[in-house]
């Protein structure tokens, strides 16, 4: 791939107030989950109930819509240990377990270990698989943004041949899911993890270690000048990148806030970042 600089950066996201850690589910089946956090209003819904509140450990039944409203939060856990974390205005639900999680709207942080096999969350027309990966996807019509902290993720449109970005670690693709996909942009591992309430509200995630691991390599590349601060933002939902003062206070809602950071360098000739609208 053929890049002079790549922006740097950094997602804010809203999250939940954390009861307890979801440990080993007692689910009925393997393509149930359960409910571990419930913050202010979630419903779960099917076709065939009346949309009711959910309370921690009522058992979610595959093609159930697990929907927050404003200000609420909620995270449920499958038996593999997949954990997936809901922000404000997300509707959620899935079919044959891991397979086939779908975003309908909002954002989402999935953990999903090795061991689901076939993981796959599908937003709009975008699908990722996340097998053995902790990664952010945020999905409103007519943009997406799906960003990767540990793992290795792949990213594509189904039904469009080759269009497809594998997601290392502190990368993000985002942009309109009708269109092809981007080249993935570095994301500041760190100031996600010290800000997102998808971290900060939650107990710890079973990929901390991993997550301060690639953390840790950007740093590394922060030092030797691969990466270089630029003071690119993206703010609230959608994909308009604007320049802010390097100053200025981070900013979380229930949309993603994401503060550029570095960029990417080819080579020890520093380029000037660019002023993108």
């Amino acid at each position: 791939m053929n890049r002079q600089f790549c922006l740097f950066v950094f997602t804010a996201v809203v999250a939940s107030v954390a009861t307890s850690f979801p440990g080993q589910l007692d689910a009925a089946s393997s393509n149930e989950a359960r409910v571990t956090q419930v913050k202010n209003q979630v419903q779960l819904a099917s076709s065939k109930q009346i949309a009711r509140h959910a309370s921690v450990n009522d058992i979610v039944h595959e093609q159930t819509i697990v929907r927050t409203g404003n200000g609420s939060r909620g995270e449920i856990a499958f038996p593999d240990e997949t954990v997936v974390r809901l922000a404000a205005r997300t509707a959620f639900d899935f079919k044959n377990g891991t397979r086939g999680l779908n975003l309908g709207e909002g954002a989402a942080l999935v953990q999903a270990p090795k061991k689901a096999n076939g993981a796959t969350i599908h937003a709009g027309s975008v699908a990722a698989a996340v097998a053995g990966t902790t990664a952010m996807i945020e999905y409103r019509p007519g943009f997406y943004k799906f960003l990767v902290l540990e793992g290795t993720a792949r990213i594509y449109r189904p039904g469009h041949l080759g269009d497809s970005v594998l997601v290392s670690p502190g990368q993000m693709v985002f942009g309109n899911p009708e269109s092809a996909l981007s080249d993935a942009v570095d994301v500041d591992i760190e100031r996600f993890m010290k800000t997102s309430r998808f971290i900060t509200d939650f107990p710890p995630l079973r990929s901390v270690k991993s997550i301060a691991a690639e953390s840790q390599k950007q740093q590394h590349e922060k030092s030797t000048k691969n990466l270089v601060n630029t003071n690119l933002v993206i703010f609230g939902g959608g994909t308009q990148v604007s320049v802010t003062d390097q100053g200025q206070p981070d900013t979380a809602d229930d949309k993603t806030a994401a503060l550029a950071a570095p960029h990417r360098l080819q080579s020890l000739t520093p380029n000037a970042a660019p002023n993108l609208p």
